[in-house]
């Protein structure tokens, strides 16, 4: 693991100082600095640092408090990759945007050398909370029985879900995972499409199948999809029937109307757990206003088993980018 060596005294926040950093194993340290040394190079660039590296130790030097962050950011990376786990810009972007807090624990630290207290593993990937609210995201989703997760596309509001679900799966808590989501066109009128049932609504739920492919081996979806273990499907299919025994995921529910969320939320059987996700602000509904996912939290939040976890701009894990979108498109002039 990795071995930091503190100043000798105490800094104020704004002091500037030189920390170091010692790394047990040579071969993870390519790994850990990134292609071309873009992993250094943005956090650098996000704590206004400067990182230097010499054989296996690391100096930084800059502001205390932006030192100590990328001290502690650093030290995650490299304990995730001890611990065989990969690295990737997604994950420097979430251990920065973790640091921000220092009462979260989200982040692997050298005292204790282990991992995140929040971990989802899947056959494919293991996850980690890549942002405060994912963190807290992923708490609820161990504990709570419906979890409503409202925010802007990039937060990843439904592929957690997924993860978690399939996590379940694996094993055995629940017997089966059931993903739907409502067929409404994102502002667009497609008119008839033709193939069967499953080649018409497919294009719909065809986010659902990406997130499934990331967590399982496509040979083990098709299977489980086959034996029914897996099911995609429509919100219409799920009237009159009690969903037991099963992780359901409802992915842009903003498109329900409230009869339909009604509908849905009642399926709720023993032994299940249920999330609901969307984006208020995205509603491709003709009447707008009629949202069964804002009717719902604004009916059940505060309810005991219910939990209601709002993302933001700032927690967007895709690129960087996406998230100044976000904010721009929901800033003043918006």
């Amino acid at each position: 693991m990795a071995k930091k060596s503190a100043p000798l005294s105490q800094p104020a926040a704004n002091d500037r100082v030189r920390l170091e950093l010692d790394f047990d194993r040579a071969e993870l340290l390519g790994a850990l600095f990134g292609q071309y040394d873009q992993n250094l190079i943005a956090i650098e660039n996000r704590l206004g640092v400067y990182i230097a590296a010499r054989g296996n130790r690391l100096s930084i030097e800059g502001e205390a408090h932006s030192a100590a962050r990328a001290r502690d950011v650093l030290t995650g990376l490299y304990n995730r990759l001890a611990l065989g786990q990969g690295v990737d810009v997604g994950d420097v972007e979430g251990a920065l945007a973790l640091s921000q807090d220092p009462s979260l624990e989200g982040l692997v630290r050298a005292e204790d050398g282990g991992a995140s207290p929040v971990i989802i593993r899947t056959r494919r990937k293991t996850i980690v909370p890549r942002s405060p609210t994912q963190l807290r995201y992923m708490e609820a989703l161990a504990r709570q029985d419906i979890i409503f997760a409202l925010g802007p596309a990039g937060t990843g509001k439904t592929y957690v879900a997924v993860a978690q679900a399939v996590s379940q799966l694996i094993a055995g808590s629940v017997d089966r995972l059931i993903l739907s989501r409502p067929a409404v066109e994102a502002g667009e009128r497609l008119g008839f499409l033709p193939g069967d049932m499953r080649e018409k609504v497919d294009p719909y739920l065809r986010p659902l199948y990406d997130a499934l492919y990331d967590m399982l081996p496509s040979e083990q979806v098709e299977r489980r999809i086959a034996s029914g273990e897996i099911e995609i499907a429509p919100i219409a299919f799920m009237r009159g029937r009690t969903l037991a025994n099963a992780f359901v995921i409802l992915d842009e529910a903003q498109n329900t109307t409230p009869e339909q969320m009604k509908m849905f939320l009642t399926r709720f059987g023993q032994g299940s757990r249920m999330v609901v996700c969307g984006d208020p602000k995205q509603v491709d509904l003709p009447n707008p206003g009629r949202s069964g996912l804002n009717d719902a939290t604004q009916r059940l939040e505060g309810i005991d088993g219910i939990a209601v976890v709002r993302f933001g701009a700032a927690d967007v894990v895709r690129h960087p980018i996406v998230g100044r979108i976000v904010e721009a498109y929901e800033g003043p002039n918006a």
